[in-house]
């Protein structure tokens, strides 16, 4: 038995210490249960640590569309695209994006919208309360964020982008070239115009976000074992964790460690959840302060840029490799190359560190949240590059699972785990 504590001090386990794993736990203490915390790792130190910090409540589409078949090629043949799939890992990539275009199809893919929306237009709130409930307003800038264009053919695709956000009733407002360069005056000149996201922002530091939730677990009465859970089974009135430090008891878990979610689900609940990963990676400029106001995405170069207390973060490159591959920085570096001629100088690179991280990616685009198994196993994962934005309505979420929500919270039925 793991030796920190008794495991009859405990109602629940949360295992996964990201973005989503902490909020849940802050959330579940903060309701009177008695909450210990596990991972591998430090909390926030997985994919939590180094996503692009947007607030990305406008993004309420699914992660691909049926023009995904055209790019397919070029994803398989161009290590340095946007968007890569890499050819050794294809034969096990196959049957995740066979599903992910049955879910292109148009019923399905209203559905996904929907639920995608349902959670977007109740993140922002959720943020305030729990930022508010910590004093730490400050730390989420709701100063909104631009998607911009540089060539005259792209207004088209903007246009129709703008159109179909505007009948999913995200706030958007179109601005032309001079409304950008008023906002953003050191961006190039020759930058077209754009989409303002008036309903969004970013964190100044994704990380220390999720240090203040953290600490205010810990304050609540979370307690944080550092421990690699390696299995899971159900008993008649419990839950046995096997993990790297021995076993541990408990009368309920909450799964909700990303990208390594499937394996602890299918353990406990017989259903193979088809979990893949998005591999994510970041460039960290610290050399770079004041160049934006905002979070900045190109429409052509896919690729983000937001302003952080430790510098600019340039993220946005996906990659299909799996778990095991080791990371191809070279793909970080390239966002680099993708910011040149955005800006009337150039950044400044120097002391600049890459890092990629695993986004988890179901094929609907839909995370999961539910509780199963007469309430002995909940769920909360699945989030693909929406994982900080969502994080704190998915808490509100499975604190309502626990018998103590907040009211207005999405419906539960798109999230389902017997969906699969």
């Amino acid at each position: 038995m793991l030796t920190t504590f008794p495991s009859s001090d405990l109602d629940i386990a949360v295992i996964g210490a990201g973005i989503v794993g902490v909020a849940c736990a802050l959330q579940l203490a903060r309701q009177g249960q008695r909450v210990v915390l596990l991972d591998r790792q430090a909390p926030g130190m997985g994919a939590s640590f180094g996503n692009a910090g947007h607030l990305a409540t406008e993004q309420v589409f699914p992660i691909a569309d049926l023009s995904i078949l055209k790019r397919l090629p070029a994803m398989l043949m161009d290590p340095m695209g946007p968007l890569r799939l890499d050819w050794k890992y294809l034969p096990r990539a196959m049957p995740w994006f066979v599903r992910l275009l049955l879910n292109l199809r148009s019923n399905p893919f209203r559905r996904s919208v929907a639920g995608i929306r349902a959670l977007n237009e109740a993140s922002l709130g959720a943020w305030r309360r729990v930022l508010g409930s910590l004093g730490r307003s400050e730390m989420l800038q709701e100063d909104g964020s631009l998607l911009v264009y540089e060539k005259p053919e792209s207004a088209p695709a903007l246009d129709a982008l703008q159109a179909r956000m505007l009948a999913q009733n995200v706030p958007v407002q179109r601005w032309q070239a001079d409304a950008v360069r008023q906002a953003a005056p050191q961006l190039s000149e020759h930058l077209q115009g754009g989409l303002f996201f008036p309903a969004t922002g970013h964190f100044l530091d994704p990380h220390e976000a999720v240090t203040a939730l953290y600490d205010a677990a810990l304050a609540a009465g979370v307690r944080f074992v550092q421990c690699e859970v390696q299995g899971a089974r159900l008993k008649a009135d419990s839950v046995t964790l096997a993990t790297d430090q021995g076993e541990l008891d408990v009368p309920r878990v909450l799964v909700t460690c990303g990208a390594h979610s499937a394996r602890l689900t299918e353990a406990l609940t017989g259903t193979r959840v088809p979990l893949d990963t998005e591999r994510g990676y970041h460039l960290m400029l610290p050399h770079e302060h004041r160049r934006l106001p905002f979070a900045v995405t190109s429409l052509e170069r896919k690729f983000i840029m937001t302003p952080m207390s430790g510098g600019l973060r340039l993220a946005g490159t996906v990659e299909f490799a799996g778990l095991e591959r080791p990371a191809n920085m070279a793909r970080a570096w390239q966002l680099q190359k993708l910011s040149k001629g955005l800006f009337k100088q150039e950044l400044d690179a120097r002391d600049a560190t890459p890092w990629m991280g695993f986004r988890p990616s179901l094929p609907d685009s839909l995370p999961v949240i539910d509780r199963v198994c007469d309430g002995r196993v909940l769920l909360a994962f699945g989030h693909q590059h929406l994982g900080l934005t969502q994080a704190a309505v998915t808490a509100e979420m499975i604190g309502g699972l626990m018998g103590s929500g907040v009211e207005g919270l999405p419906d539960l039925e798109p999230y389902r785990l017997d969906r699969f």
